[in-house]
């Protein structure tokens, strides 16, 4: 007798949007980052979970590429996945001990950058969504990890001032 009843209530929780993730509207500045970075990553792991993916895990050794990334756009003037000297962040994943003894690595980033309303998570989030590339890296069903850095400084290169918001998120999966 139950059976009916309870298969009506759980497709009425599925049905359910996601609660808001909180910070997802914030303008990033110094004394918000963890509060920005936890809410990017809380807004691509609903958007996994709406197309039944799994979410993503943070990982210490992807941040501090994703971390790097940003830093590196900032102190070397440029916007780019590939930095103009030096590996690409793929092969730092590869080389960092995230990639130690995998026998298979999948790698991916997404960067972006804003200013004011344009600068918060769900911004940036809805931007990735709407460009087919950054798109298939955040809905990448093997993608098991994830790194989130935000600097609230913009390179110079963007003509922009310094002000404003720079992401980097990298995703990751291992084998082996």
């Amino acid at each position: 007798m139950l059976a009916p009843v309870v298969a009506a209530a759980r497709a009425v929780v599925a049905r359910r949007p996601s609660p808001p993730c909180p910070g997802a509207n914030l303008r990033p500045g110094p004394e918000n980052t963890p509060a920005v970075t936890a809410a990017t990553v809380c807004l691509l792991d609903q958007l996994r979970q709406s197309h039944h993916l799994r979410a993503l895990r943070a990982n210490r050794y992807l941040q501090r590429v994703a971390s790097g990334q940003v830093r590196h756009m900032v102190r070397w003037n440029y916007f780019a996945d590939v930095p103009p000297a030096g590996p690409p962040p793929g092969a730092l994943i590869a080389s960092s001990r995230y990639g130690a003894h995998a026998t298979k690595l999948a790698t991916g980033q997404n960067i972006g950058w804003g200013t004011g309303g344009d600068g918060t998570p769900a911004r940036m989030v809805s931007a990735w969504m709407a460009s087919p590339p950054h798109r298939a890296l955040i809905l990448g069903g093997s993608f098991q990890n994830i790194g989130v850095a935000i600097s609230t400084r913009l390179p110079a290169i963007l003509h922009h001032g310094p002000q404003g918001a720079l992401y980097a998120v990298e995703f990751a999966a291992r084998a082996g």
